[in-house]
């Protein structure tokens, strides 16, 4: 058996009810979600995607579109240098458990014990990695539905505005889970230190995701036109 106790197991659990649960209230719940910075900014995508029909020139929609690539494309592009430091990490334990021994207040785990904080960092980041390339693929498939969305509001016209906004809002949400694997990834990374770091972090990433998605001044705009 690791050398866990129970207060790590207590810890670890707080930060997997915070993580996974949060996200799955937020994401399933639909009455929470209805309240939510993300479900105003799927009206407005869809808004969006109705406005194009009225344009000819969507030159500024396919730009608008690349920008959000390039920022999903970022977030990716790091969660790999991050997994390859902490790789790195694995491979050379003792280096890693000295420069935690030589902070302060710090409890310098066992080398299993190591391994099993280091690789809770390796799971949180490749669900990122995973997260925002996939939805970089649906901001690019976004892009040329764009490309093919007739002009007019017709039918035809609104059906084809309704599935990229679909798409656009799916490409959205799996960016926004990417993102919160690098705030609890931030939180994740407390337990080297002590598990009641890891509690007080956990509890204040939850606290700020909450305050920014249901409680911020972005979200009383966003939301003002309902």
């Amino acid at each position: 058996m690791l050398s866990l106790t129970p207060l790590d197991f207590l810890a670890l659990a707080i930060f997997i009810a915070c993580w996974l649960g949060y996200a799955w209230v937020v994401d399933r719940v639909p009455g929470v979600r209805a309240r939510s910075v993300i479900a105003a900014m799927d009206r407005h995508r869809q808004r969006w995607t109705q406005a194009m029909l009225g344009r000819d020139n969507r030159i500024p929609d396919i730009a608008a579109i690349g920008n959000l690539m390039n920022s999903t494309g970022f977030l990716a592009t790091t969660s790999i240098f991050i997994l390859g430091g902490l790789v790195a990490l694995l491979g050379s334990p003792d280096l890693g458990r000295q420069v935690v021994a030589a902070l302060p207040y710090t409890a310098v785990p066992d080398q299993a014990l190591w391994e099993v904080k280091i690789g809770l960092l390796l799971i949180i980041f490749i669900n990122a990695f995973f997260e925002l390339t996939w939805a970089m693929r649906q901001f690019n498939y976004a892009s040329i539905l764009v490309g093919a969305m007739p002009l007019g509001a017709a039918a035809e016209g609104l059906a084809a505005a309704a599935v990229t906004a679909r798409v656009l809002n799916r490409a959205a949400r799996h960016f926004t889970t990417g993102l919160r694997s690098y705030y609890f990834g931030l939180a994740a990374l407390a337990w080297i230190l002590h598990p009641l770091v890891l509690v007080v972090a956990s509890l204040m990433v939850l606290r700020e995701l909450h305050r920014r998605e249901f409680r911020s001044e972005l979200r009383d705009a966003l939301a003002a036109d309902r």
